[in-house]
C-alpha cells in the first residue's frame, strides 16, 4: 500500500490537498482524503454589516466565479426582506449569471483541465497537415446541432472559426518546441508527460488541442462583456439589493446603458454561442469518445449515488425563495435530489426540493466532526447545524505524522480540512453541472416534468446525443469523471442560449416602454422588520450554492454560505461516509503511484473552487497562521 499526497492539486487557487492510499498492485484507492488547506474572513467580516452591503462584501470570497456570490447574496437579502425585484433586473441577472457559466467552463477545460488530457510535448510529433485535416473532421463529426428558442446569427466573428490550415499548425508547433527545449515549460510546467494516459490520444488531437488552450486565453475574456456593460466591471461586478444598478435606455444614446452597448452584449453573447458549438463542443466529445471507448468509464463515486441541486433561472421575478415563489418560475426545475442513478433513470429515486425543507434542520445542515471548527458544548462536533444558526470556530488540529507547518499525513480520524460538511436529510451530496443533467434526465425520463420548459427538453436532448456518439446508456457514462467533463461542457452550450433568450427578453420588455431596473421601496431599513432571515439560492458554474442570512436590528446577525465546492471536498461524515471528492478518488484505478495523473484528473473534473469552500476569521484579530508559498518572501 502506497500512501500518494497531491499537494497543491488546483491550478487556480492551490489549497487543496488530496491524499490516498493505492494498493500498487491492483492501483485501487482503498481510501482517501480531501483536505480545504487555507481560510478566509469573509462570513464573519459580515456580522453587524449592513446587509445592503452584504453582496459587496462576501463576492471577494473568490475572483473566479465572481458574480456568482454577489448573486446569492443580493437574493438571500431580498428575501429577508421581501423585496421583489423588476423584470429588467431578473433578466440582466439571468444574463450576467449565464455568460459566467460560458466562461467559466471554458476556462475550466481549456486552462484547468486540459493538460491533464494533452500534452504539448505530445503534439511535437504531429503532423500539421494531418492536424488541419482532423480539425475540419472533429468540427463535422463531433457537434451537436441543438439551439435554444433563438437562431444562430452570423456575424463577423464568426470567422474566427477554428483555423485549419497545415501552415498554421506548423507554425504554432515551432513556438511549442521552442519552449519545450528550453527546458523552461511555463504555463505548460508541473505535469507527468510521460504518463501512458497521454498515449490514448494521437500527436494530431494533441497540437490541435494545445492550440484551442492558446486561442482561448484572448477569446475567454470578452465573454464576460455583459458584466462589464450591467454591472460596470469584471471580476466582482456591482449589483444593488433590489434589482441592479444600471440606468437603461433605448433612446437616450447617453445612458449608462444604450443601444450601443446592449449591441456590445449581444455580440459577446453571440460569441459564447460560437465557441462552445466550435471549439469546446467538439473537442470534448472527441477526446471523451476516444476515453470512454477505451474503457475510462470510472471516477463518479457519489454521482452514483446522490446528487442534489436548488434550480436555476427564474423566469419571472419572484417574491421569496423561502416562502417557494422561486421554486415555481424556475427555467431549469432541478431542484430535489436523485439517488441511485447508477440503477438508470427510470430506477432512480427523485425527491423534490421544496420550500419548507429550506428551514427544516433535519433536512439542511452542516457537522464539523472531521473539519478544523467546533460547535459548543450544547451541539456537539457530530450534530448537523442548520445553516442560519451556523457556527465559524477553529480548532485546528495536528496532523497524523508531521508537524503543524510541516504535514506528511493528516488524520483521517480527526480533524484534517477547513471545509465543513454539507448534510442533506443526513446524507452527502454531490453537486454541480453532472448533478443538474442527472436530475433533469431523471425527472423527464419518469415524466415528471410533463411541461418541460425549452431548456428542460435541450439538456435532455443534449444526453441523448452524447449517449448515441458514445454508444452507451446515459448512467453508465455520465457519472464518470469524462461524464462530469462532457456535463460541464453541456452546460455552457445551454448557457449560451440561456444568455440570448434572456437578452431577447429583456430587449423585447425595453421596447414596451418598461425602464425600471430596481425596486427601492424597501431600502430605507426603518421599512423592514426588526428581525428577518433569507437565503438565497443560485445553481453557480460549480454547483449549487446558498447563502442564508440573519438580520437583527437593520445589521447582520449571522450570515453563512455553504457552496458547491463544500458539498464536493468537504471530509468525511461519521455516519454518512465520504464526499464526492473521496468516493470519486475511491473510484479511480491508479496506473503509477508516484505519477497519480488519474487522481489530479478527476478532482479537477469538479473544477475546485476551494476560496470559495473556506471561510474563517478570529474575532480577536490574532494572526493565526502564516503560509509561505513564496520562496523568496520573508515575513
Amino acid at each position: 500500500m502506497k500512501h500518494v499526497v497531491v499537494d497543491p492539486v488546483t491550478r487556480i487557487e492551490g489549497h487543496l490537498r488530496v491524499e490516498a492510499q493505492v494498493d500498487e498492485g491492483s492501483g485501487k484507492v482503498q481510501d482517501a482524503l480531501s483536505s480545504g488547506t487555507a481560510w478566509r474572513g469573509l462570513e464573519l467580516v459580515m456580522d453587524g454589516r449592513d446587509p445592503r452591503d452584504a453582496w459587496a462584501y462576501i463576492q471577494r470570497i473568490c475572483g473566479v466565479c465572481t458574480t456568482a456570490h454577489a448573486l446569492a447574496s443580493v437574493r438571500a437579502v431580498e428575501d429577508a426582506l421581501g423585496i421583489k425585484i423588476p423584470k429588467n433586473a431578473n433578466y440582466i441577472r439571468n444574463i450576467m449569471a449565464s455568460s459566467l457559466t460560458v466562461q467559466d467552463h471554458i476556462v475550466h477545460f481549456y486552462h484547468l483541465h486540459a493538460l491533464d488530457w494533452v500534452s504539448p510535448v505530445a503534439a511535437l510529433a504531429a503532423n500539421p497537415e494531418a492536424t488541419a485535416n482532423l480539425q475540419n473532421q472533429v468540427l463535422a463529426g463531433y457537434s451537436l446541432p441543438l439551439r435554444g428558442p433563438a437562431a444562430m446569427e452570423t456575424e463577423a466573428f464568426m470567422r474566427d472559426l477554428p483555423k485549419a490550415t497545415p501552415a498554421y499548425f506548423r507554425n504554432l508547433q515551432a513556438k511549442i518546441k521552442k519552449i519545450v527545449d528550453s527546458g523552461q515549460l511555463g504555463i505548460f510546467s508541473a505535469q507527468w508527460w510521460d504518463h501512458p494516459d497521454y498515449n490514448l490520444l494521437p500527436p494530431e488531437v494533441h497540437l490541435m488541442a494545445v492550440a484551442h488552450y492558446i486561442e482561448m486565453l484572448d477569446k475567454q475574456r470578452e465573454l464576460v462583456t455583459p458584466h462589464v456593460i450591467f454591472g460596470g466591471k469584471n471580476p466582482h461586478p456591482h449589483y444593488v439589493v433590489g434589482g441592479m444598478p444600471c440606468s437603461i435606455s433605448l433612446n437616450d444614446g447617453n445612458s449608462p446603458v444604450n443601444t450601443a452597448r446592449l449591441a456590445i452584449v449581444d455580440k459577446a453573447i453571440n460569441l459564447g454561442r460560437a465557441l462552445v458549438n466550435t471549439y469546446y463542443l467538439p473537442d470534448l466529445l472527441a477526446i471523451g469518445a476516444i476515453y470512454v471507448k477505451a474503457g475510462y468509464t470510472d471516477g463518479g463515486g457519489l454521482a452514483k449515488t446522490r446528487v442534489l441541486g436548488f434550480g436555476a433561472y427564474p423566469m419571472d421575478a419572484y417574491s421569496g425563495t423561502a416562502n417557494g415563489d422561486f421554486f415555481q418560475r424556475l427555467l431549469i426545475r432541478c431542484n430535489g435530489v436523485v439517488e441511485n442513478f447508477a440503477a438508470g433513470p427510470t430506477k432512480a429515486k427523485f425527491t423534490e426540493l421544496k420550500a419548507e425543507d429550506l428551514a427544516n434542520p433535519e433536512v439542511f445542515g452542516e457537522t464539523v466532526t472531521h473539519a478544523w471548527y467546533e460547535y459548543d458544548s450544547n451541539s456537539g462536533d457530530a450534530k448537523a447545524i442548520h445553516p442560519w444558526d451556523g457556527q465559524t470556530k477553529p480548532k485546528f488540529t495536528a496532523p497524523k505524522t508531521g508537524t503543524p507547518t510541516d504535514w506528511k499525513a493528516l488524520d483521517e480520524k480527526g480533524k484534517y480540512s477547513w471545509l465543513k460538511t454539507p448534510l442533506w436529510r443526513g446524507k452527502q451530496c454531490e453537486v454541480g453541472p453532472l448533478a443538474r443533467y442527472i436530475i433533469i434526465y431523471t425527472r423527464a425520463k419518469q415524466n415528471l416534468l410533463p411541461d418541460m420548459t425549452w431548456a428542460e427538453k435541450m439538456m435532455v436532448d443534449q444526453v441523448d446525443a452524447v449517449s448515441k456518439v458514445l454508444n452507451l446508456p446515459a448512467e453508465v457514462w455520465l457519472p464518470t469523471m469524462v461524464g462530469r467533463t462532457a456535463a460541464r461542457c453541456l452546460d455552457a452550450q445551454l448557457s449560451a442560449e440561456i444568455s440570448r433568450y434572456f437578452f431577447d427578453q429583456l430587449i423585447a420588455n425595453l421596447e414596451t416602454g418598461d425602464t425600471q431596473v430596481a425596486n427601492m421601496e424597501k431600502w430605507d431599513p426603518a421599512t423592514w422588520p426588526s428581525k428577518a432571515k433569507g437565503v438565497g439560492l443560485y445553481e453557480a458554474p460549480r454547483g449549487a450554492l446558498s447563502h442564508w442570512i440573519q438580520i437583527d436590528g437593520g445589521k447582520t446577525a449571522n450570515y453563512q454560505c455553504i457552496v458547491p465546492t463544500t458539498w464536493n471536498a468537504c471530509p468525511r461524515d461519521d455516519k454518512a461516509g465520504h464526499g464526492a471528492y473521496e468516493l470519486a478518488m475511491m473510484d479511480t484505478k491508479v496506473k503509477q503511484p508516484d505519477k497519480p495523473l488519474e487522481i489530479v484528473k478527476v478532482i479537477r473534473s469538479f473544477d475546485p473552487c476551494m476560496a470559495c469552500a473556506t471561510h474563517i476569521y478570529n474575532t480577536e484579530g490574532e494572526t493565526l497562521n502564516v503560509s509561505v508559498t513564496d520562496p523568496y518572501m520573508r515575513v
